[in-house]
């Protein structure tokens, strides 16, 4: 290649000459990506401090949640529940009033009457020790804390049906997500999976029964849900708990349905089959 800097020696810079015009901006980006492969996003860099009010104490706390945009989802379980990457979203849905102790998952959390925070301030502030809302990261067993306490202030401050049964469900969630994301060489392996498979199944089952009087007892939309979508979830539910019978009979009513979209009556066929497999 020519020399682009030539005739330059008449001025005095006959050293420069042979320079590339960009060699400096290609090392840049060489170390940029170098940079880039080496270093490993960290769950505690994708999350952010929310600033929360508590509708029962007033009190005024930070808690985790993931940034907008910054996990991606991988697929779907039958029963809805969403999987994630690079770590699991699910455990950050739970906020909890360190003052206090009241806590709900965060679709719930600023649904609060005058009678229900009377409730919760005589049956779960008078003997709350706190809890932690300083942790970098949630692990499941601080996530399946922060939501067994949401449960409870759900049943203290007698909430939706429906609230406490979507609680109960992601507690399901949570111990299944618990149960894939434990390290095959953990000590006494089979038994810690079935022990979280054990309470998976208790958290689905009380979900199912939760669902299933809310269907017939609130209006809809339930927990974001339209009519079509809870009876597919519950059918779900109910293949889970062993009730086959009752979850072909709900998935017939979603696939006869004439409102509800073909991508779930897909999933209703699809489950179906599922049962059919599961039953041989």
């Amino acid at each position: 290649m020519s020399d682009l800097f030539s005739g330059l020696e008449s001025l005095g810079l006959g050293s420069l000459e042979g320079m590339s015009i960009y060699d400096e901006e290609k090392k840049a980006a060489t170390d940029a990506k170098g940079q880039a492969a080496v270093h490993e996003v960290t769950e505690e860099e994708l999350l952010l401090d929310r600033t929360f009010k508590c509708p029962v104490c007033d009190n005024q706390f930070k808690s985790k949640t993931v940034k907008t945009g910054k996990v991606r989802l991988l697929s779907q379980d039958t029963d809805l529940r969403p999987k994630y990457t690079p770590f699991d979203a699910l455990k950050y849905d739970a906020v909890a009033c360190p003052k206090c102790g009241y806590a709900a998952v965060a679709r719930f959390f600023n649904v609060m009457t005058t009678p229900q925070a009377k409730l919760i301030k005589e049956k779960i502030s008078v003997g709350f020790k706190g809890i932690d809302n300083e942790k970098a990261t949630y692990s499941y067993e601080d996530a399946i804390e922060r939501h067994k306490l949401a449960l409870v202030n759900a049943v203290v401050k007698k909430a939706r049906i429906s609230e406490r049964a979507y609680t109960c469900m992601r507690l399901g969630w949570l111990y299944r997500g618990m149960a894939e994301a434990l390290p095959k060489d953990t000590p006494n392996y089979e038994t810690t999976i079935q022990s979280l498979k054990a309470q998976e199944n208790e958290f689905i089952k009380n979900a199912y029964e939760g669902f299933s009087a809310a269907l017939s007892k609130e209006d809809f939309p339930i927990c974001g849900m339209d009519e079509n979508t809870l009876v597919y979830l519950v059918a779900d539910l109910a293949r889970r708990s062993g009730k086959y019978d009752i979850a072909l009979k709900l998935l017939s009513e979603v696939i006869t349905s004439r409102s509800a979209k073909s991508a779930l009556k897909d999933k209703a066929r699809d489950l179906k089959e599922i049962i059919s497999a599961e039953r041989k």
